[in-house]
């Protein structure tokens, strides 16, 4: 070969730097750092944008009779939506006890009963959605005074006294998301020699057995919330299951980056619009609406109507947290060839004896 031909074949020093970082450890690290960064971001990114300054967009709210005729209660209707810089989603009920039926059936966030000449009685449901409340019984009083109306305000489904932020219920659900998937990944890590039916059963192994510790210890040993034991009990196993699934079903489509999609998708897309800390009302409405279609929202939703509004219990959310664990159950097991974890099966049939 001559020296042209050499010199043409041998790769430059560029492209031989290239190949060692390639196969060097320092990729993946450098890769990880970029990724860590950017997820921190949009983490502060995404909560802060949610969360920070919450803003009415579209309050259900109940009016018993008509406020036509009733200069003062139209004023302070008007008004009202004036100082929220928001609509307020009107429905008309022609007696009091349909419009509470509403609040119990959570398809509305507030009564406003302006029959009475010169008073408004406004009631509020803290338990529909505590910033909701908090907002109309700050606001109320400032509005009536300008319009010239007495307005009195109740709270209708106050919140547990253990529990006055209504926060209790979003951090049970945020442990379950969490722990569920980080579950998911200390199998694949400490036990991944599973084979795919044995890694579906101990994630659901582990989500009862959690979902038994969380209830234990916020309704008997720390008596934030009264639990309806077995329903919230079965709420986060079956969003402990569906959080760890969901890992376990990007693992098995990207392999060792199966945490970005579901960090993206559980933490920073489904946490902040599951309206656990903030209310849907006052969330962006394109947030508050993906919210309730995914496991954070669903978990959520599911356990503060199993708490406050056990009547009326609602289906859609109990309906998304399974849609979810058998979505991912079956992705999974279509795909369990590409998953990393497993091993294979011996046949001991026609082995010989051990010593």
């Amino acid at each position: 070969m001559s020296e042209d031909e050499r010199t043409v074949a041998e790769p430059g020093p560029l492209r031989t730097y290239w190949r060692r970082f390639r196969d060097s450890p320092f990729l993946p690290g450098c890769v990880l750092v970029l990724i860590i960064g950017a997820a921190a971001g949009l983490f502060a990114g995404s909560y802060t944008y949610a969360m920070a300054n919450p803003t009415p967009r579209n309050i259900p709210t109940a009016v018993v009779g008509s406020l036509s005729g009733i200069p003062e209660s139209e004023r302070f209707l008007a008004g009202m939506e004036q100082a929220l810089d928001s609509s307020m989603r009107v429905r008309h009920f022609a007696d009091r006890e349909g419009a509470v039926r509403a609040v119990e059936e959570q398809r509305v966030f507030a009564i406003l009963d302006a029959q009475q000449r010169g008073a408004v009685r406004l009631d509020v449901s803290s338990a529909s959605g505590a910033t909701v409340a908090e907002t109309l019984q700050r606001t109320g009083p400032e509005v009536g005074r300008s319009a010239g109306v007495r307005v009195d305000v109740h709270d209708l489904k106050p919140l547990s006294r253990g529990d006055p932020r209504g926060l209790a219920i979003f951090y049970i659900s945020l442990a379950a998301v969490i722990i569920g998937f980080v579950g998911a990944i200390q199998l694949s890590v400490h036990a991944a020699a599973l084979t795919p039916g044995e890694r579906i059963w101990f994630t659901a192994g582990y989500a009862v057995f959690g979902g038994f510790a969380v209830c234990a210890v916020v309704d008997w040993l720390l008596g934030s919330v009264p639990l309806p034991f077995a329903t919230s009990w079965g709420i986060i196993a079956l969003t402990l299951f569906a959080s760890g699934m969901v890992f376990t079903m990007f693992n098995a489509l990207f392999g060792r980056w199966a945490m970005i999609p579901t960090w993206g998708l559980m933490v920073l897309l489904g946490n902040p619009s599951s309206g656990g800390a903030v209310s849907w009302p006052l969330l962006p409405s394109v947030l508050g609406e993906i919210g309730k279609w995914l496991p954070p929202g669903a978990s959520v939703n599911a356990q503060h109507t199993a708490v406050y509004f056990r009547q009326h219990q609602l289906l859609q959310p109990y309906l998304v947290l399974a849609g979810w664990a058998v979505l991912s159950c079956g992705v999974f097991w279509v795909w369990r060839h590409r998953h990393p974890g497993g091993r294979q099966e011996r046949i001991f049939r026609n082995a010989p004896a051990p010593d």
